[in-house]
């Protein structure tokens, strides 16, 4: 079971990193040409970014995020690591939520929108998605840095911490 929601959890990565990496490039050398200018184009600019993000890349975020959640129930993984890499994907999230407010901006404003450089998101994405991976597969000792937070975030808060959970 567990190599199975890996498995769904690394391929649903790869097409929403894939996404990532695909909407900025297509907005930004097909969503600025003369083409989509035109009505036709406009539409065709308009299919293919909304399509992609509404029906392929948001639900492999939706997957990949589900399926990583519960493989941290069920693995009991609280190491520095992972709590770094979970910001990391929150960052990706963040990217990801930029992207299709673009997407929106693009083909439901009213008026001229003038559209920021949507390369933008790949200059944040991919460390996002790089830094992801390194900890994934390194699996670094991050304990000197959670050496440097501040004593509250850990503290249990006057709650009991649950069976088999060790404080960082």
């Amino acid at each position: 079971m567990i190599a199975l929601l890996k498995a769904l959890h690394i391929a649903a990565l790869s097409i929403w990193c894939a996404g990532l990496v695909l909407l900025p490039v297509l907005m930004q050398f097909h969503g600025r040409n003369e083409i989509a200018r035109t009505q036709e184009g406009f539409a065709l600019f308009r299919r293919l970014s909304h399509f992609s993000y509404t029906m392929v890349i948001t639900p492999a975020a939706i997957i990949a995020v589900s399926a990583g959640t519960i493989l941290i129930i069920a693995l009991h993984l609280v190491n520095a690591w992972m709590l770094a890499k979970l910001v990391a994907v929150a960052g990706m999230v963040l990217v990801h939520a930029w992207l299709g407010h673009l997407i929106s901006m693009s083909g439901e404003g009213v008026g001229h929108y003038r559209m920021p450089p949507p390369i933008i998101a790949l200059l944040l994405g991919v460390p996002l998605m790089l830094t992801v991976l390194w900890l994934v597969l390194a699996k670094p000792d991050l304990t000197g840095l959670t050496a440097m937070l501040p004593e509250f975030l850990l503290e249990p808060q006057g709650h009991p911490l649950p069976d088999g959970f060790t404080p960082i």
